[in-house]
């Protein structure tokens, strides 16, 4: 199946570089909005037969459009919000958005019994997405046809996808943060594995689309994370 990983809009929080990871969360920016009712256009060649968004406010905010012109229901799941930040929750200093990078990706590189301070465990946060992840299988039905879209979060994707695309490395994914809208694709079953096709291949900003190494403004956060 091609399932497609898709970072929400921005939101204030962006804006301010804070660690913002709890339920319900902000809502999207003027911006924000913005590249939401611009993602079907981006994706009009994607054939999405079922459409997930995190119980996070951000990602049905950005789900909304597609889910309209597609005539889809969004199928809200906890297992895709957001890495939780535990005691790191509101900060935006250096040293929490290290902390909160280092112990994501160590999940990605395999150390899953590590814990956020305060928060989940990666053998948790990789569970929970999983589950979400084999649903939307289920639900888009097999290969070539089955097409899935996911509305999650940056720091989410980019730890899952390293930690289960067997082409992205650890140090590949923490060196290429994911804007706001950014697009994550990849392609595979659960049971025989993952390889990535793109990485940020379309981003949405209006009037914009760039590529990992012409980030627009719309997702300058702290490396992409915590939001």
């Amino acid at each position: 199946m091609r399932l497609l990983l898709i970072r929400h809009g921005q939101t204030p929080s962006n804006l301010g570089h804070f660690l913002d990871t709890a339920r319900p969360g902000p809502g999207l920016t003027s911006l924000g909005l913005r590249q939401a009712a611009e993602l079907p256009a981006a994706l009009a060649g994607e054939d999405i037969r079922a459409l997930y968004a995190s119980t996070l406010t951000r990602t049905q905010l950005t789900a909304a459009p597609l889910a309209a012109e597609r005539g889809l229901d969004v199928r809200i799941r906890d297992g895709i919000r957001e890495l939780s930040a535990g005691e790191l929750e509101m900060r935006a200093d250096r040293a929490a958005v290290t902390e909160y990078l280092t112990t994501a990706f160590a999940w990605s590189a395999g150390d899953t019994a590590r814990r956020m301070a305060g928060g989940e465990s990666g053998a948790e946060a990789l569970a929970r997405f999983d589950a979400v992840v084999a649903e939307a299988a289920s639900a888009a039905g097999p290969a070539p046809a089955g097409t899935a879209a996911l509305i999650s979060h940056g720091a989410a994707i980019r730890m899952w996808t390293a930690a289960r695309a067997h082409n992205v490395s650890v140090e590949f994914a923490a060196a290429h943060a994911l804007d706001n809208t950014g697009v994550v694709v990849v392609e595979g079953t659960p049971e025989d594995g993952w390889k990535a096709l793109s990485w940020a291949g379309t981003v949405v900003t209006p009037g914009t689309r760039s590529g990992v190494e012409d980030a627009g403004p719309a997702g300058r956060t702290i490396s992409g994370v915590g939001d």
